[in-house]
């Protein structure tokens, strides 16, 4: 004989997820608790709250690592379907874009450190290469962040002819360009580099300084303007 195993439903109810947060708020749940309550059930062996930590305990519970995980990844773990993992990449994919949309008054890029700040949560966790430029205006306040190009893990193209058209069209007084690199380092490569240089003499030609170009790493940046480099 063994010991059966209790369904959550069997639980006291202040201990199930959706009635805990009902009862005592969302920052009473762990972080295993709220995910429990996206993915709904488990499996015949474990809760959905013990699958829960299994998840983040494969992640060392870093939700910024969850935050990268595919598809693919998920389903790996037994009792996530692609329905499930879908709803765990939704979540956290609104909760990005709820940091992004939140500040409402107009951010002025004065430090390598804000524009940093800007820009990871949209391009740090991402498993490929993307560049992105921020439009500002003469007070350095940002106009808008342009997507330029997406491309593979080790690299992607910045097209100059697209990144000054969106200068124009929203008549910026400057520029700062960034990109992310997937392997989590923050070292520039001389392609970087170059195109950098190439960029900033487009840039001075047209008016439209390039300001800084910050390059995304694994919690961490690299300013091309704190070193000296344009």
């Amino acid at each position: 004989m063994y010991e059966q195993r209790l369904n959550i439903k069997a639980w006291a109810e202040e201990d199930r997820p959706r009635e805990k947060l009902t009862l005592k708020g969302r920052n009473a749940l762990s972080d295993a608790e709220l995910i429990a309550i996206l993915i709904g059930s488990g499996n015949r062996e474990e809760s959905a709250v013990e699958l829960s930590k299994k998840i983040l305990a494969h992640i060392n519970n870093d939700l910024n690592k969850l935050g990268k995980l595919s598809i693919n990844d998920l389903t790996k773990f037994k009792g996530i379907g692609e329905a499930k993992a879908i709803s765990i990449i939704a979540a956290l994919e609104l909760g990005r874009r709820r940091k992004d949309t939140a500040k409402e008054k107009r951010v002025a890029i004065t430090s390598s450190e804000i524009a940093y700040q800007e820009i990871e949560g949209i391009i740090s966790d991402l498993p490929h290469e993307e560049f992105w430029v921020i439009y500002l205006n003469r007070k350095n306040e940002i106009l808008k962040k342009e997507n330029i190009s997406k491309g593979g893990i080790t690299g992607t193209i910045a097209d100059t002819k697209i990144i000054f058209k969106h200068a124009i069209e929203q008549l910026a007084s400057g520029i700062i360009l960034c990109h992310n690199h997937p392997s989590g380092s923050v070292n520039p490569s001389q392609a970087d580099i170059d195109l950098t240089k190439k960029l900033k003499e487009i840039g001075t030609l047209m008016s439209t300084p390039v300001l800084d170009h910050i390059i995304v790493g694994e919690k961490n940046y690299f300013s091309f303007a704190d070193n000296s480099l344009i």
